[in-house]
C-alpha cells in the first residue's frame, strides 16, 4: 500500500501529493522543537516544525537556522525531503549542508538513527545524506539534528541596475572573490521585476533613465555582527560594483530591503497571478547563467512562447516563469530548457526537486547507469517499493495495480 509523507504541503514539483488507494502520513502533530543545544550549536526537531517556529526559537538565543527557501510556513520534514535552498545558499548551502542527523523509517519498518551532534564522521556509509533529498521515497523522517549559526545582527541590501543579465553573471564571480562573503546574491529581469514591485506596490527610488536603460537587477545583502563594519564592506561593495559596469548603486532602506527580499521569494505567485503557464528551477554552473538564459530565448521565441525569469545569481540556480497554454508545446519547451541546462554542465533542478512534475524529464535525461543505481538504493531502502511510489522514479507496476484494483 503506498505510504506517502506530508508536511506544510508547499512543495513546487508535486513531491508529497497522495496516492489513489494509500496512507498519508501527515505531521502536524509531530511538530516539537526537542532541543536548542546551544553548546554544540544545533537543533533537535520533529518534522512537522515550520522554518518560522524554529527561526522564532532559535532567535531566543542568538542563533539562526539559515535556509529559508521562501516559505516560512514550509516544514523541516519537507525541507530534509526535498534538499530545499533558497537565497542564502549562497553563503550557508542548502539543507545537506545542515543536517547532521537523523532519525528514519525505512520501508520495513525498521528505525534507524544516522549521524549525531558532530560534523564530521568516516564510518561507514553516510546514510544521512542519502536520505536528505530523496523526497520520501528511500525513508520517512521522523526528527533530524541540524547545524545551527550566530544571528548577525546587522545586515544591508544593496541594488544594482545593469544593462544585460550578462553584465550581472560576469560581475558575480568577482564579488564572490572579492571577500564580501554575500549572504544573499540575486538576479531579476526586468520583467519580473516590474512584476513582483507592482504586486507588493513597492517604489525603490530608481530613477525613469535608469529603468529604462536596465535589464536586469543584482540584489546583494550584506550581514555583519557589527555595524561600523558592515558600513565599510557596503561601501566597498558600493565601488566595486560600479567598476563592473552598474548604472548605478543603491542601498536600500530597510524596509524597502524587506519588502522586496519578501517580494522575490514570492515571484512565482507574481507569475502565476499575471498567467504563467508553469513555474520550473534548473541550475548551471554560474558562470553559464547568460549562456544558458540566452538559449531560453531561442527556444522561447521559436515556440512561441514568453519566459521571464530570476535566480540565484551566486549558485546558478535559475527560475523561469513560462507562459505557454498549449500542453504539448509546453512540454517540448521545458524538455527543450532542462536539456539546455544539462548540456551546461546543469541539472534539471537546484532546489524544488523532481517530485511527479519533472520525473519525465529526469528519467529522459538522466544517465541510465545513475538511475538503474537509484532504483538499486531504492530496493534496499524499500524493498516493496511503498514510500512515495512515482516521485523522482517511476512507481512499481505491481503496488500500481494493488493500490488502484
Amino acid at each position: 500500500m503506498p505510504v506517502t509523507a506530508r508536511g506544510s504541503g508547499t512543495g513546487l514539483a508535486g513531491a508529497c501529493v497522495p496516492r489513489e488507494g494509500g496512507i498519508l502520513v501527515a505531521f502536524r502533530e509531530m511538530s516539537a522543537i526537542l532541543e536548542i543545544d546551544v553548546e554544540n550549536q544545533v537543533a533537535v526537531v520533529q518534522p512537522g516544525v515550520s522554518l518560522r517556529e524554529l527561526d522564532e526559537a532559535t532567535a531566543r538565543h542568538g542563533l539562526v537556522y539559515p535556509v529559508f527557501p521562501g516559505e516560512s510556513g514550509a516544514s523541516l520534514g519537507g525541507s530534509v525531503a526535498t534538499n530545499a535552498g533558497g537565497m542564502r545558499a549562497v553563503k550557508y548551502g542548502v539543507t545537506r549542508h545542515q543536517v547532521l542527523g537523523l532519525e528514519a523509517v525505512l520501508g520495513t519498518g525498521e528505525v534507524i538513527r544516522t549521524g549525531g551532534k558532530f560534523v564530521k564522521s568516516t564510518s561507514g556509509y553516510d546514510l544521512t545524506q542519502l536520505i536528505v533529498g530523496s523526497e520520501g521515497t528511500l525513508a520517512i523522517v521522523t526528527e533530524a539534528i541540524l547545524r545551527l549559526y550566530p544571528r548577525h545582527a546587522h545586515a544591508a541590501t544593496v541594488l544594482a541596475p545593469f544593462r544585460t543579465v550578462a553584465e550581472i553573471a560576469r560581475a558575480v564571480p568577482r564579488i564572490v572573490q572579492s571577500g564580501a562573503a554575500p549572504m544573499i546574491l540575486e538576479y531579476i529581469d526586468m520583467m519580473s521585476m516590474a512584476a513582483i514591485t507592482a504586486a507588493r506596490g513597492l517604489e525603490l527610488g530608481i530613477g525613469a533613465a535608469v529603468k529604462d536603460a536596465a535589464l536586469a537587477y543584482l540584489v546583494v545583502v550584506l550581514e555583519s555582527r557589527d555595524a561600523g563594519r558592515l558600513d565599510e564592506d557596503v561601501e566597498a561593495l558600493g565601488d566595486l560594483i560600479t567598476t563592473l559596469g552598474a548604472l548605478d548603486v543603491y542601498v536600500l532602506p530597510p524596509r524597502a530591503a524587506t519588502e522586496l527580499i519578501e517580494a522575490r521569494e514570492r515571484a512565482f505567485f507574481a507569475a502565476k497571478a499575471a498567467g504563467a503557464n508553469e513555474i520550473i528551477d534548473t541550475v548551471v554552473p554560474r558562470a553559464q547563467i547568460p549562456e544558458f538564459l540566452a538559449q531560453v530565448a531561442v527556444i522561447a521565441q521559436e515556440s512561441g512562447s514568453m519566459v521571464i525569469g530570476c535566480g540565484h545569481a551566486g549558485d546558478g540556480n535559475v527560475h523561469l516563469s513560462v507562459f505557454q497554454s498549449e500542453p504539448e508545446r509546453l512540454e517540448q519547451l521545458l524538455r527543450s530548457v532542462f536539456e539546455t541546462g544539462a548540456a551546461l554542465g546543469g541539472a534539471v533542478s537546484g532546489e524544488h526537486g523532481i517530485g511527479t512534475d519533472k520525473r519525465s524529464h529526469f528519467l529522459a535525461l538522466e544517465s541510465p547507469a545513475k538511475l538503474a543505481l537509484m532504483r538499486r538504493i531504492k530496493g534496499a531502502f524499500d524493498p516493496d517499493g511503498i514510500l512515495n511510489p512515482g516521485a523522482m522514479l517511476e512507481a512499481s507496476p505491481a503496488l500500481t495495480s494493488a493500490a488502484t484494483g
